[in-house]
């Protein structure tokens, strides 16, 4: 079932149906997101090289300047960012762990 717009609801159930199916195509992005931190894992030769502090700060202003255009406080964006990005890095480093044992 596709949820209605949020503009076009009427009800909490409205609301919650088009929520939950945000929840479920959100959860699809982050699957794929996480398989490209399991490919950066195997390719990347050095454990050192997992977290990469620059290429973090890349990726919050690029979310930060996207957040703004599209209307959105880019100041919470950024954070929810920095909270996806370190879990990202973790689990970038167990799998590099787990590929090297």
């Amino acid at each position: 079932m596709t949820a209605k717009p949020p503009e076009q609801c009427q009800t909490m159930i409205e609301v919650r149906e088009g929520v939950d199916q945000v929840d479920r195509e959100l959860l699809a992005l982050l699957a794929r997101r996480f398989g490209y931190m399991d490919a950066a894992a195997r390719i990347k030769a050095e454990r050192g090289a997992v977290r990469d502090e620059p290429r973090k700060a890349q990726v919050l202003d690029n979310v930060g300047r996207a957040a703004e255009a599209a209307g959105l406080d880019a100041a919470r964006i950024r954070a929810v960012w920095n909270e996806l990005v370190e879990q990202s890095i973790a689990h970038e480093f167990d799998r590099w762990d787990d590929l090297r044992a």
